[in-house]
């Protein structure tokens, strides 16, 4: 088939104008939205008059074929044609003729392919909010089994205070819930159905562009041409709230390589979510993890891609807006692929709780505690600061830690310590007093355990 342009031009294009004119190698995944799409608007030129009833149902059920034959594999996309609009639209008239030639009437590949991403990108929301939804539920899950598994809480990477595996698996559920929030926003945001807006200055012909809204499930119809067809803020929106998730998944996934290591040794990784060594048979590596952390990187890239594109742009539609697709592409892929691999990494994870309370009785995490317990009984909060700064120079200098400490040794210094400043620097102790809203106490984290679930059960 010549170019759909030959006719004003003089010479063939040149063969490695085509190739790197080309996008079908990535496109193509766009064939069921593109039919779609172009079902929706041959229905809506045969419903205005524009073409024939019943070229309409020769167009429709020619679209249907191809469909079916796409999806069954028995049908192939041709390099011969750039991108997957032209193989659709050859296709379909080799199979039914000139009725195949007229579903072009009344758009642009510009407002096609703008119609194309939206509908892919929408669907691609909701199969990545599910996965994140899903992860939610194992973060739950994990953080119900451990309210009352005591571990160290760090600051700047150093015991500071002691938590429960729970209260840190609810922070997470926290970051998530936040990640469904803008999932929600870029949907809500880009549920504009562009289609009608032409190459950028709409149509002579009378469409019913609110016809093919209603048949395609958006809210609204773009509000100008140029914008309709030039408008990539949701491929922005989408890939900046997935750089925010990967940037979570990757702090969690740091995490866990840390506590997997002997130098923590808080959690155990199940063998079929660890890998080994070629040469060290001792070995037994978080790839998992270490990949999501990498693989992070390659997200914020993609909505760099996005963001330098675009920024030089000038209205309407410009070719360089063809590199939208491969960027937005690997964004929603490698999210996808790293949440699919991390929930069931995550609850097949084994929680070594003793090595967490053998951690949580070192590094003086509950110093804190044995100040509010001077403060509680009259000494201003400074002054406890001080003298539970100095317990503690004792304590590392004679290798103890504040449980170790004779009551003598106490009221050595302050005449405030009593026999009870053994029950307040109780580990247990320690997390149970903290229940204010938010804190680490298992009453308080299983009130935000509830907020997250009510969450989820919103959106099933």
């Amino acid at each position: 088939m010549a170019k759909l342009w030959a006719a004003r031009f003089g010479k063939e294009t040149d063969s490695t104008v085509n190739d790197f004119n080309s996008s079908i190698s990535f496109d193509s995944r766009l064939y069921k939205e593109d039919i779609t799409g172009s079902m929706a608007h041959a229905a809506m030129l045969g419903k205005q008059g524009i073409i024939e009833n019943g070229e309409t149902e020769k167009i429709i059920e020619g679209l249907k074929g191809i469909l079916s034959d796409l999806e069954s594999g028995t049908l192939q996309f041709s390099e011969e044609y750039e991108d997957v609009h032209m193989n659709i639209e050859q296709i379909l008239t080799e199979r039914i003729g000139d009725a195949g030639k007229r579903l072009h009437t009344a758009r642009s590949r510009n407002d096609q392919v703008a119609l194309d991403l939206r509908l892919y990108v929408k669907k691609e929301i909701l199969a990545i909010k599910a996965l994140v939804l899903e992860f939610m539920e194992a973060l739950c899950a994990s953080a119900e089994e451990n309210l009352e598994t005591v571990m160290p809480g760090y600051t700047h990477l150093q015991r500071a205070q002691p938590v429960t595996f729970g209260h840190y698996m609810m922070a997470y559920a926290n970051m998530m819930k936040r990640d469904v929030v803008r999932l929600e926003n870029c949907l809500e945001g880009m549920d504009d159905m562009p289609l009608g807006s032409g190459a950028l200055a709409s149509t002579t012909y009378p469409i019913d562009r609110d016809f093919v809204r209603q048949q395609l499930g958006f809210s609204r119809v773009t509000d100008n041409s140029l914008d309709g067809v030039s408008d990539r803020d949701y491929c922005i929106e989408l890939t900046s709230a997935l750089s925010i998730l990967m940037m979570h998944i990757s702090r969690l996934s740091e995490e866990i390589i840390a506590w997997c290591s002997w130098e923590f040794k808080f959690v155990e990784l199940d063998d079929a979510f660890s890998t080994g060594s070629s040469i060290m048979p001792q070995k037994k590596n978080p790839d998992v993890c270490e990949l999501i952390r990498g693989k992070t990187g390659r997200v914020y890239g993609d909505l760099m891609t996005l963001l330098a594109m675009l920024k030089g742009i000038p209205l309407a539609y410009n070719k360089d807006l063809q590199e939208d697709k491969e960027a937005v592409f690997d964004a929603i892929d490698t999210a996808k692929q790293c949440l699919k691999v991390l929930t069931p990494m995550f609850s097949t994870m084994e929680i070594l709780k003793d090595n967490m309370k053998k951690a949580a009785l070192k590094g003086f995490i509950n110093a804190t505690d044995c100040a509010d317990y001077l403060t509680k009984k009259g000494m201003p909060f400074r002054d406890a600061y001080r003298t539970v700064g100095q317990l503690v120079a004792q304590c590392v200098k004679e290798d103890k830690s504040l449980a170790d400490l004779t009551l003598e040794e106490y009221k050595e210094y302050s005449e405030h310590f009593d026999a009870d400043i053994y029950r307040a620097i109780d580990l247990g102790t320690c997390v149970a007093g903290r229940c204010v809203t938010g804190g680490p106490a298992p009453s308080e984290v299983e009130r935000q355990i509830g907020v997250i679930r009510r969450f989820l059960e919103q959106r099933k």
